[in-house]
């Protein structure tokens, strides 16, 4: 069968030796829309993201990517034991759990195996895990992601378990909205995924949408950015973990709105389309920000 739970749970893939520059970093906080605001170009707050001075910040979101962001083929998908291919995946989910603030430059490596498989039934859930550390050895950060896998399950296996984060009963802390540009997924795309699904119409089309759609990742570092603005007065060092799961699609030249809520020490937020046709279909669900 195209994917073997035998052999894929608990393979190791091959270890990744990377670096990132303060020029990787600016260039992905422009990519996630940092600098875009009226004014941004004069504030001290916006320009922790976009000025490369002794004040520069990484948002954690950035540890996502790093690994990948010289890449400029599409991503591989040769797990160990898992015979599919691009066109049936699309991301669950992502978290990513930090040791201490992200460098502005740096090298590192990340290992990563497979931690988990679901069977859902007419799909397959894949998680990996992936510890980045120094080369003194320190960890630096943890991701954890998952991938929804069209046709592929129904072997028999684990179904898997999650508790949905319950969003506040109450007004949020913050409310507001952003605009995804028209040339969004073409910038962010040079952050290292160039999956054509978010540049080609004919792929996109042949994956089902009417026309390519916003990385989620980029939704996941659009969103960070916005709660880290809105309520951490936009110190990024604050951010110790920041995890979604990717309940829907945004296109370019769409609008999100993003809310946060302060509850129990941690930010509970949610990513939604404002405007238009689709007004209120969901982009980012159970949105949770933790800080030190």
């Amino acid at each position: 069968m195209p994917i073997d739970p035998d052999v894929a749970i608990g393979a190791e893939l091959s270890s990744l030796d990377f670096s990132w520059s303060e020029s990787d970093v600016l260039l992905y906080h422009l990519g996630i829309g940092a600098g875009s605001k009226p004014g941004d170009n004069l504030s001290p707050t916006a320009l922790r993201f976009t000025f490369d001075g002794p004040g520069l910040q990484v948002l954690p979101s950035f540890g996502v990517v790093a690994p990948t962001f010289h890449m400029t083929d599409p991503p591989p998908l040769d797990l160990p034991g898992c015979d599919i291919n691009l066109a049936q995946v699309v991301h669950g989910s992502q978290s990513i759990e930090l040791a201490g603030p992200v460098p502005t430059s740096g090298t590192a490596t990340v290992t990563t195996r497979i931690s988990e498989i679901w069977d859902k039934g007419k799909a397959a859930v894949i998680w990996q895990e992936g510890t980045a550390t120094s080369p003194s050895g320190e960890r630096l950060w943890t991701t954890r992601s998952s991938i929804f896998v069209k046709g592929e399950g129904g072997w028999g296996g684990d179904r898997g378990s999650s508790t949905p984060v319950e969003i506040p009963d109450h007004e949020p802390d913050a409310d507001t909205t952003y605009d995804v540009t028209p040339q969004q997924a073409m910038l962010y795309r040079l952050c290292g995924d160039r999956n054509p699904l978010h540049a080609d119409p004919d792929f996109a089309k042949a994956a089902g949408f009417p026309a390519p759609i916003l990385h989620g990742l980029c939704s996941y570092g659009i969103v960070l950015r916005t709660l880290t603005e809105e309520l951490l007065d936009g110190d990024a060092t604050q951010v110790t973990g920041f995890g979604v799961k990717f309940a829907g699609v945004i296109f370019p030249g769409e609008t999100m709105r993003v809310r946060g809520w302060r509850e129990d020490g941690r930010i509970i937020g949610s990513a939604t389309v404002s405007g238009g046709e689709r007004d209120g279909a969901p982009v980012l669900g159970d949105v949770v920000l933790t800080t030190a």
